[in-house]
């Protein structure tokens, strides 16, 4: 079990970016205001969570590496994947 408390912080952060991206999604495509308000809602918070973790978060302790880097190439989020790749060279 990790001794950081930013984590959770971070990957909750990341959950809620995904969970916008979806719900905006699912507005589009229904061309429901509601949902797109919602999602772009959630994708900002996310962001600006993922930005404070950020800046606390030493990479070579607190990083996971290959994993944190391919996810954020799935999901579109440059800021995951720079920082799973600096975790990854250590």
């Amino acid at each position: 079990m990790s001794s950081n408390p930013n984590q959770p912080g971070l990957i909750a952060s990341h959950a809620q970016y995904v969970k916008g991206a979806a719900e905006e999604t699912i507005g589009n495509v229904t061309n429901s205001p509601a949902w797109k308000a919602s999602g772009v809602q959630d994708k900002e918070q996310g962001i600006a969570a993922m930005k404070r973790a950020g800046q606390q978060r030493d990479a070579q302790e607190k990083g996971f590496g290959g994993v944190e880097q391919k996810l954020g190439g799935l999901v579109g989020c440059e800021g995951m994947e720079k920082e799973g790749a600096e975790s990854r060279k250590e």
